[in-house]
């Protein structure tokens, strides 16, 4: 979860909220935290290693509904690969001089590619990488925000100040928009769910995963927030964006700290990308095998054709788009997909798990309201983010319900590759 989403989006947020940007944190947590019941619900009853997809087919049955939600949250996850990528070189750039600053795509691609390498070696290499890598960081960066905050204080937060990008927007509405980038921050949890079939005794620990993850991050995150308003002026903030942490630890530390941000911002990063990459091969791998994408076989003799089919659309996406952008297409990816969740389990599994329906109503409230703040501010600003969500959602629908049609019989069945009562379109 603590990869890109710390080191990159607070200048995102600070561009539309000013010095607001910490406490959109601790919005952004209590919107996930209602988003996380539906994930917790699921995980408990249908622990698998198809996680989000198991929970679309539980929820909608096999076809194009599925299908097409499956394969927003799979676009999501690749985004948010290529946007850790993008994360990782703008970090590993600051050691360089600033005309090396061209390489940043080069650099992006190269982590990538040893991201595969890594991946393809196994999970116990994976585990082992993971689970080393997520001390370094998660130490490190608690250790960069008690630090910063002790040295520089608390932020004198007054929300007096006006960021360009919000001047001709209704007042509050860049603070809803600016939580839908809180919740890009979190939304690495989802990728929790996809490890059901990996680990101990899935019914209770999956949910006990998905809390003790979102609360830790959310103390570091609002921590390292407040260190950063206190050692740079929003500004200075917004200007070094993409690699904020950096730049707020120099004046604060010295060289030495911002050197040290940037060790900890590549460990993260490249152990963010790591768990990514695995839980979405294993995501378009189990779409596969339930023929509602075209069989990864056919693509040729390679060992694991869905990790190389999503490192290769990571790279794409990588060489296309700035950080803003891919972070910006990753949210409304993301919170499309997070409303279906919250319906089919509200609408179609009352029977089958235990839950409290007004919880996913209000998750779904919330992911609408901050969806539609976000849009209004990205069709102000930066129109050609939504153009580009749209044709990637319309090429999503349209490829997936031919592809539904090209295997339903003349009855309408669906032999889907798994075990239904429902192979109904």
């Amino acid at each position: 979860m603590i990869g890109a989403g710390i080191f990159v989006l607070m200048g995102q947020m600070a561009e539309l909220v000013g010095d607001l940007f910490p406490i959109v944190f601790i919005a952004g947590a209590v919107v996930v935290g209602f988003s996380a019941y539906s994930y917790v619900k699921f995980s408990n009853a249908f622990p698998s290693s198809g996680g989000v997809v198991k929970f679309l087919n539980k929820s909608y049955g096999p076809g194009t509904t599925t299908g097409v939600f499956s394969l927003l949250m799979y676009v999501s996850m690749v985004v948010s690969q290529s946007l850790v990528a993008g994360t990782f070189a703008a970090y590993t750039l600051r050691l360089f001089p600033e005309r090396f600053a061209g390489y940043a795509t080069i650099l992006g691609i190269l982590l990538l590619v040893a991201v595969y390498i890594v991946n393809i070696l196994g999970n116990k290499v994976i585990g082992t990488t993971a689970t080393f890598t997520a001390v370094i960081k998660v130490l490190g960066i608690a250790l960069l925000a008690i630090a910063g905050l002790l040295v520089s204080g608390f932020a004198n937060i007054t929300g007096n100040y006006i960021p360009k990008n919000t001047e001709a927007l209704p007042q509050g509405v860049g603070f809803v928009a600016a939580l839908a980038l809180a919740i890009l921050a979190f939304k690495g949890f989802t990728t929790i769910t996809n490890q059901g079939g990996d680990i101990k005794d899935p019914h209770k620990n999956l949910g006990r995963s998905i809390v003790s993850s979102i609360v830790i991050c959310t103390l570091i995150y609002v921590a390292l927030a407040l260190a950063v308003a206190g050692g740079l002026s929003i500004p200075e903030i917004i200007k070094a964006k993409d690699y904020a942490l950096a730049a707020a630890a120099k004046p604060v530390f010295g060289e030495w700290g911002s050197w040290i941000t940037i060790a900890i911002a590549i460990v993260a990063t490249f152990s963010g990308v790591i768990a990514s990459v695995f839980a979405a091969s294993r995501l378009l791998e189990m779409l596969s095998n339930m023929k509602q994408v075209p069989s990864l076989n056919k693509i040729g003799n390679f060992k694991n054709p869905a990790l190389l089919f999503t490192v290769s659309l990571a790279i794409l996406l990588t060489m296309l788009f700035d950080l803003t952008r891919i972070a910006s297409i990753g949210v409304i990816f993301y919170l499309i997909m997070d409303i279906a969740i919250h319906w089919g389990l509200f609408r179609h599994l009352k029977k089958e798990v235990d839950f409290h329906p007004i919880i996913p109503l209000i998750a779904i409230i919330m992911d609408a309201v901050v969806l539609s703040a976000f849009l209004y501010v990205k069709y102000i600003n930066d129109p050609l983010v939504i153009i580009v969500a749209a044709i990637g959602i319309i090429l999503i629908l349209i490829s997936e319900r031919f592809f539904m049609i090209s295997h339903t019989d003349d009855n309408g069945n669906m032999p889907m590759g798994m075990e239904t009562n429902n192979n109904k379109t």
